[in-house]
C-alpha cells in the first residue's frame, strides 16, 4: 500500500503539520486506526504534562557489605541483600562478567 504525505490541522494549536507516509505506515503497522489529532510539539507537551514530575532521588546512606565503608545509594536496601559502595560494586560486576 502506497502512502502520500498529508497535511493535518492540530486540534490544540490549530497549526498545520505533515502526517508523513512513513508515519502512516507506522500507524498501520501498530494497528492505529485514527490519524493523529495533534502536531508533534503538542503531542510532546501533552505527554510531558501527563508524566508526573519527579524530584531528585532520595539517597540512603549504607555500610558497604564488602569493605565496610560508607556508601550512598539511590534506593532503600531490602531483604538483607548485600549493598556495595561504587568501587566494590564495580569489582563484583567485573568478576561476574568474566
Amino acid at each position: 500500500m502506497a502512502f502520500e504525505d498529508k497535511s493535518l490541522t492540530c486540534r490544540d494549536c490549530e497549526g498545520t503539520f505533515v502526517f508523513t507516509a512513513g508515519e502512516q505506515g507506522f500507524y498501520l503497522e501498530k494497528g492505529l486506526l485514527n490519524e493523529p489529532q495533534r502536531c508533534p510539539s503538542c503531542r510532546a507537551t501533552r505527554r510531558r504534562d501527563r508524566t508526573p514530575a519527579t524530584g531528585p532521588r532520595e539517597m540512603t546512606t549504607v555500610t558497604c557489605a564488602d569493605c565496610g565503608g560508607q556508601a550512598t545509594v539511590p534506593f532503600v536496601p531490602r531483604y538483607d541483600r548485600p549493598v556495595y559502595c561504587s568501587n566494590c560494586f564495580e569489582t563484583a560486576r567485573a568478576v561476574i562478567a568474566s
